[in-house]
């Protein structure tokens, strides 16, 4: 792509004085300062690549905008467009050196996808980078643009694109639950309040839960992820617009929704847009209910597979790996611990995102920066264990049939489906009975001659269909 030599260098210079930058590299100077004053994390702005495309589709729509505006040539325009699809193509990921947490309010990042797009459109253009003698980065490839449109823009857009891949698998995770709903849905079960024997119920029952639960879940995460078609682009620096052509944000939702495919809009009050993040609490705030959802189902299955000689044994799951590496052949629930382990790290995320999301200032936030870092985190965190949790877990758990029976019929829970024929004063008296002799109700039952071993089974199993549809 470069045609310098790898050992050569440039120099470029601010007001801060002279720097030098390997003239194979396509950022310049502020990218540098960005990089030196504020690398604090492990990660790049080029990690996730949804948020890298996402800043290159901005100035791509905004490079056409302002040609149809007058703002750029032609030649200008072209060579952006092009720096701006190699950017996405992932050619420019090394010059994109900026930290992701960076804290200058977004101003590093955006200058480092001004300057790369601009060196490279040089290039493109038969000139040398660091020249900026035909594009320049702030002049023309941040033309009717500032750091504090541009920059939500690219955030918001890039949160739209991660939750996709994130509401797949979540509706394949209720796809998992539906499947094992009909596979357990003969399966007499033992159903359990405040951990202790309640009434009799069907296995298939436990997991349908589980599917609804997913279900509203990923209907919740569609309906949060509309609420980020609405950009600020086109309010400049504090949503007045000044800098900006008066058909320029017209044009670059145009051209935009040309690119992305997806109606992106422009907002009823661009002050608002540009003063206010609420929307990523509520995506936050999402994603921090899916996890903690899903934890309690992992919680679920870590008790029901407990054992499996001194625990409840009524779920096998998966044996992924060993457990131990001085007890031999223990298992232990690693899937759901790690879903479990996940959902602490996406709560922990979210208190970071309201707490940025307050701390805004007037016309804008410039905390934005955390957020993105921990919006994505909780996407790709979440994306990536739910895939795993169904794919290693989910899909391969089986059933101890004999063992949910045996534990329902030797409990106190058979005594609710008694009631309806013996009363609840007989049926009381019994279970007393039952626990003090430590006998199960229904040899007691037989021995009294109220009621056969087969009659008893029956009224079990009317008890465990649930009396209303749906």
């Amino acid at each position: 792509m470069n045609t310098f030599d790898a050992g050569a260098i440039r120099q470029e210079t601010d007001y801060v004085g002279e720097v030098q930058i390997p003239a194979n590299k396509l950022y310049g100077v502020n990218s540098v300062r960005g990089f030196d004053n504020l690398s604090i994390s492990p990660l790049t702005i080029a990690h996730y690549p949804a948020f890298r495309d996402a800043f290159a589709q901005c100035k791509w729509a905004a490079a056409l905008a302002n040609r149809t505006c007058g703002v750029l040539a032609e030649p200008q325009c072209d060579a952006i467009v092009q720096a701006c699809a190699e950017v996405i193509a992932g050619h420019c990921d090394d010059s994109l050196i900026v930290d992701l947490l960076e804290g200058s309010g977004g101003t590093s990042t955006n200058m480092n996808f001004n300057e790369v797009i601009a060196n490279r459109a040089q290039q493109l253009m038969g000139h040398t980078a660091g020249s900026y003698e035909v594009v320049h980065p702030n002049d023309h490839v941040n033309a009717s643009q500032s750091t504090n449109d541009v920059y939500p823009a690219a955030l918001k857009i890039a949160t739209y694109a991660m939750l996709g891949p994130l509401i797949d698998e979540v509706q394949q995770l209720a796809a998992s639950f539906e499947q094992k709903t009909a596979q357990f849905a003969d399966i007499l079960h033992l159903g359990r309040t405040c951990l202790q024997d309640a009434q009799p119920m069907r296995l298939g029952q436990l997991f349908s839960g589980y599917a609804a639960l997913t279900h509203r879940l990923a209907a919740e995460l569609v309906r949060v992820r509309d609420t980020l078609r609405t950009l600020p682009l086109g309010g400049t620096a504090i949503g007045t617009g000044f800098g900006a052509p008066a058909a320029y944000r017209a044009s670059v939702y145009q051209h935009l929704v040309q690119i992305t495919g997806i109606e992106y809009q422009a907002p009823s009050n661009a002050f608002d847009a540009m003063q206010n993040m609420d929307v990523f609490s509520r995506v936050s705030a999402e994603l921090r209910t899916t996890s903690a959802a899903l934890a309690k189902i992992a919680t679920d299955l870590t008790l029901l597979s407990s054992g499996p000689v001194g625990g409840i044994g009524e779920l096998k799951l998966p044996e992924a790996q060993a457990g131990s590496s001085i007890m031999p052949g223990k298992v232990n629930p690693v899937l759901p611990m790690a879903m479990i382990q996940l959902s602490f790290a996406v709560i922990g995320n979210d208190t970071a995102v309201a707490q940025a999301v307050q701390a805004g200032q007037l016309e804008i936030n410039h905390f934005e920066p955390v957020v993105a870092s921990r919006v994505f985190d909780s996407l790709a965190l979440l994306t990536q264990g739910i895939q795993r949790f169904r794919e290693k877990c989910i899909d391969g758990i089986t059933a101890n049939a004999e063992r949910n029976e045996q534990h329902l019929t030797q409990s106190m829970a058979v005594a609710t489906a008694l009631v309806p024929q013996l009363g609840y004063a007989r049926v009381s008296k019994l279970a007393r009975q039952s626990v003090a002799q430590g006998r199960s109700l229904l040899s007691i039952l037989e021995e009294s001659g109220l009621m056969g071993q087969a009659d008893a089974m029956a009224a079990i199993e009317t008890s465990s269909r649930p009396v209303f549809e749906g």
